[in-house]
């Protein structure tokens, strides 16, 4: 599975609250994942979008010192009706959201034209 994994979330973060951190990772690259890594769910995720050829950046939050803060912000950007605030996909910077929303959106087929918009696929 190729994909790339970040766990740094850069020195200026500690300046910032969670949710610009949040905001900033998103925007960088065209599909960002936000994860745990021992996580069924988010490895579902991942396995999809690498068996379409997308490449996603995706931040463990179980491997980085500020995750936990990062966690609550995203529950916090998930709404109140999320169990878990993991995974959280971002394509084009803006939130499509957790396992059930991707996989939705791939099932009824406006996935790949929201990856194409991003320039993450190429089809």
């Amino acid at each position: 599975m190729q994909y790339q994994a970040q766990q740094q979330y850069g020195a200026s973060s500690s300046s910032s609250s969670p949710m610009r951190r949040i905001e900033r990772m998103a925007a960088e690259n065209a599909v960002v994942m936000f994860s745990i890594s021992s996580c069924c769910m988010c490895h579902a995720v991942k396995r999809l979008f690498c068996g379409m050829g997308v490449n996603p950046t995706v931040y463990e939050l179980d491997e980085d010192p500020r995750g936990k803060e990062i966690e609550k912000a995203l529950m916090r950007l998930m709404g109140s009706s999320s169990s878990s605030a993991v995974p959280a996909v971002f394509i084009g910077g803006k939130l499509v959201g957790s396992m059930d929303r991707v996989m939705a959106s791939h099932i009824n087929g406006s996935l790949v034209p929201l990856l194409k918009n991003a320039g993450a696929l190429w089809l």
